[in-house]
């Protein structure tokens, strides 16, 4: 009996010991990472972050990071990916629904690029800097591309709907409003019919 005793108190030590050395590599791998992101250096941020989730997928702010890092490399698939995961972990997080909302925004964004059928005018790269947008480009996208970019657009405004949700500052409700009031004339002219957005 008393072996038993001792060797159940040896294995709960050894669980223990190794959970504390994963906490605390995780710990240095996410603090790695936050310098790597602070310097612009987004591969080696996400190397480090990614390393950190083969240790525990479990931490929200790993995820919530690494979603971060895909963004700044402009890998918005694997940003969304990443920060629905920290939903997971985490949904009352209100910074986590804008940070989605903006990769959804930005993925939709950059599939007007990808469409080979589409060359890009002046209007349209006077839009993808952040001006005022004219709409001529999107008659070019394929129906294919324009149903892909219409539901990332979709999801990006209900996420930016939780995050007001969530946030309850009028000034920020009204500049995510106006955003989304953005979105919604390029859904128009996207051809999106739907009853409401």
């Amino acid at each position: 009996m008393k072996k038993a005793i001792f060797i159940v108190t040896i294995l709960f030590v050894a669980v223990i010991s190794t959970a504390c050395i994963n906490n605390i590599a995780v710990q240095e791998l996410n603090s790695a990472a936050k310098t790597y992101m602070e310097q612009g250096d987004y591969a080696s941020a996400i190397e480090r972050l990614e390393s950190s989730l083969e240790l525990d997928k479990t931490v929200y702010e790993t995820h919530y990071n690494l979603g971060v890092a895909y963004i700044d490399a402009k890998q918005y698939e694997k940003a969304i990916d990443a920060l629905n995961n920290a939903v997971k972990i985490n949904s009352k997080y209100a910074n986590t629904y804008y940070t989605l909302a903006v990769a959804q925004e930005k993925y939709a964004d950059s599939l007007i690029c990808s469409d080979e059928d589409v060359s890009l005018s002046a209007d349209a790269n006077a839009e993808l800097a952040g001006e005022t947008p004219k709409y001529d480009t999107y008659k070019n996208v394929s129906d294919e591309i324009k149903e892909r970019m219409i539901q990332s657009y979709l999801t990006s405004i209900s996420n930016y709907r939780k995050y007001v949700e969530i946030v309850n500052s009028s000034k920020k409700t009204e500049d995510i409003n106006s955003h989304i009031v953005d979105m919604e004339k390029v859904l128009t002219h996207l051809g999106y019919t739907g009853s409401s957005f």
